[in-house]
């Protein structure tokens, strides 16, 4: 379940927030005035998102250095559309 909390739990209670960050595999979400502030993960959870993006984009460095062919950012924004209007359905 989504946690959406105030930004003052972080001041004030903190210990839970902690414990709910870090023994769940979700982010816990801040709002200040109503409104998203900041967003709260455990380091692994931070960790596995960063080193997914660097294993994404060396892989992408790999295949750039294979081939001469690029592509426009119309061509890969139509792809990644078409691969999300599929996931949708």
């Amino acid at each position: 379940m989504m946690q959406i909390r105030p930004v003052s739990d972080l001041r004030n209670k903190f210990p839970e927030i902690e414990k709910i960050v870090n023994s769940s595999e979700e982010p816990v979400f801040l709002t200040k005035n109503g409104y998203g502030s900041m967003v709260l993960m455990s380091l692994e959870m931070y960790d596995s998102l960063v080193n997914n993006i660097e294993a994404r984009l060396d892989e992408a460095d790999s295949q750039a250095e294979e081939t001469t062919k690029r592509f426009s950012h119309e061509e890969v924004f139509s792809e990644i559309r078409k691969g999300l209007k599929k996931k949708s359905r």
